[in-house]
């Protein structure tokens, strides 16, 4: 009996840690919106330093008016450049909440693409099926990514799905580049593939999912930096041994924050800022949008 009696106590105890642990994970760290900083040594030398302002997966829902507000707060940075790497829309109705969170930034040059959950609603999921590389892919209902493109581009941002462009910003020549999602396979590199032109002084590559296919294609080129958004940071994280998937080809080591890819190309991954609305949760893993400082490289 005492036996018996020992296990349920220790049940009750396990049951209860989990209870507090989700709760923890799915009301608090969920909202806990953090801005990150890292310095990027992309620029030439003498070069004023650059400040970009890297948005990404804000998965809006109606109602998540906490997280439009702190959005919208960035503008106050007063960036020199906003890119947005897809995975805006959690809901078919968010896309005046999507419009209303970001118009504040609109006073800054901005670039933009897409990934999956701008195409297709998310649909639930059995999140155990994350550890299969192979699984196929949901579509949810289809939601409004032409309206979606139409008012970034009417903000003045630049839409770099599988385009690109070059732009006087900030003194300097910037090449900038985009694949669309790469998760899905909407990826078309070859329509903006070639080495980066010589007279740009910084080149910047943009792709929702970081696929490490294309950012070899990227690095191949060229590239001085990409950024990237979709794997949440792993979502939820044992500490001290970090994510459990990246949801997508790259290690976990960069499921998040500011790496080098090859010799020469930085990659910055961000934690987004949302979830699936069948999945709200973050843990060891907080919501986070990234002011990346670029600075000249180091001699």
């Amino acid at each position: 009996m005492r036996k018996s009696r020992g296990l349920a106590v220790a049940a009750g105890i396990g049951i209860g840690a989990g209870a507090l642990a989700l709760a923890y994970a799915s009301l608090y760290e969920r909202v806990q919106y953090t801005l990150r900083h890292f310095a990027v040594p992309v620029l030439p030398a003498g070069s004023e330093p650059v400040r970009v302002l890297h948005i990404s997966d804000l998965h809006m829902t109606p109602g998540q008016y906490r997280k439009q507000h702190w959005v919208a707060s960035l503008s106050a940075l007063d960036p020199d450049l906003v890119l947005l790497t897809g995975d805006n829309l959690g809901h078919p109705e968010a896309l005046e909440y999507v419009e209303r969170t970001l118009r504040p930034l609109f006073n800054s040059p901005g670039a933009f693409v897409f990934g999956s959950n701008d195409y297709y609603a998310p649909v639930p999921k059995n999140p155990f099926t994350y550890f299969n590389k192979n699984r196929e892919h949901k579509y949810g209902e289809p939601l409004p990514v032409e309206d979606l493109r139409r008012i970034l581009t009417s903000g003045g941002w630049m839409d770099l799905n599988n385009k690109s462009t070059d732009q006087r910003l900030s003194g300097l020549n910037m090449h900038l580049a985009g694949v669309d999602d790469p998760h899905f396979d909407y990826d078309d590199y070859s329509a903006v593939a070639g080495p980066v032109p010589a007279e740009a002084d910084v080149s910047i590559g943009l792709a929702h999912s970081p696929e490490p296919r294309v950012l070899d294609d990227f690095a191949s080129d060229g590239y001085d930096f990409v950024a990237a958004g979709h794997t949440h940071g792993g979502q939820v994280c044992v500490p001290g041994y970090g994510a459990l998937v990246t949801n997508c080809g790259i290690d976990r080591r960069r499921v998040k924050g500011l790496h080098d890819w090859g010799n020469d190309m930085w990659l910055h991954v961000s934690a987004g800022l949302g979830t699936s609305p069948y999945a709200p949760v973050r843990f060891a893993c907080a919501p986070e949008a990234s002011l990346l400082t670029f600075v000249p490289r180091e001699m």
